[in-house]
């Protein structure tokens, strides 16, 4: 009966997986397909012709070396930076002691609340105030700090045992030297899931760049991917396989730091 109890939730669980997968599943192979191919009816998941050069076509179709490269570098650094902002924020919250610090925590945390859409105005004014409009600092400075990340931190600092915190102190540890020799450390699975959650934000962003930027040196992979969207119809196959090459650094990052970034999230207090 433990078998087949087990068997069964393997069979149960192996069929979510398939359920969950299969949209990317059909993505790929739908990249290999001819156009009439992937509009017929009935759908057939795999390609009776493998198209290989939908991938060719789809690279070349744009800029998209340029595109891949400004997302890359932008995602990257901004990534770097939600990093280090949040591990310093969250590093008060919990170690030094100041007024009103639950209060200021609340209000960080009332942040997460406002939808990008209302202050989305206010802040492309203030971008064309600065003089960033059409830059880099328009695509990464507004985007270098997150209240969910210095929350995320927060509650893995938390969970660091005091006897630890005690010693460094009695050894002489300054603020900028604990974080550095006892917290950091200790908080590496919660560093990769901010990283792998900061990134994936910035490489999928494409409504902010388009309203910052108009430079076609600006523009960022996201923006290649609207291009396959036609009057005449959308060219299916090519933006599958656009579709595909984007996903390629978040899926690699994410096989790189899944451990932690599992880790992460289950010792957070978001289990």
């Amino acid at each position: 009966m433990k078998k087949f109890t087990a068997s069964l939730k393997y069979l149960i669980l192996y069929g979510v997986a398939f359920f969950i997968s299969f949209p990317f599943l059909w993505m790929v192979f739908t990249a290999f397909k001819s156009l009439t191919e992937s509009i017929t009816f009935p759908p057939r998941l795999f390609p009776q012709v493998w198209h290989w050069e939908n991938f060719v076509q789809a690279w070349m179709a744009a800029p998209f070396f340029r595109y891949f490269m400004n997302s890359l570098m932008v995602s990257l650094i901004v990534s770097v930076g939600v990093v280090i902002t949040s591990l310093l924020a969250a590093f008060a919250f919990v170690f030094l002691k100041f007024n009103f610090k639950k209060i200021l925590f609340n209000l960080f945390i009332s942040t997460m609340m406002i939808p990008f859409e209302a202050i989305m105005i206010q802040n492309f004014m203030l971008i064309k105030k600065f003089g960033w409009y059409n830059s880099y600092w328009a695509l990464i400075v507004p985007w270098l700090a997150s209240a969910f990340a210095i929350f995320l931190f927060r509650q893995s600092f938390m969970q660091i045992p005091k006897d630890y915190i005690e010693a460094a102190e009695l050894d002489g540890c300054f603020p900028l030297e604990l974080l550095w020799t006892v917290v950091i450390p200790l908080s590496k699975s919660a560093i990769a899931t901010v990283f792998l959650f900061s990134f994936l934000g910035s490489w999928n962003s494409l409504l902010w760049p388009i309203l910052v930027t108009d430079n076609p040196d600006l523009r960022v992979i996201q923006f290649g991917l609207a291009l396959f969207l036609e009057e005449q119809g959308t060219q299916y196959p090519l933006l599958m396989a656009a579709s595909t090459l984007t996903i390629l650094p978040v899926t690699l990052l994410y096989f790189f730091v899944q451990r932690q970034f599992i880790e992460g999230m289950t010792g957070s207090g978001l289990k």
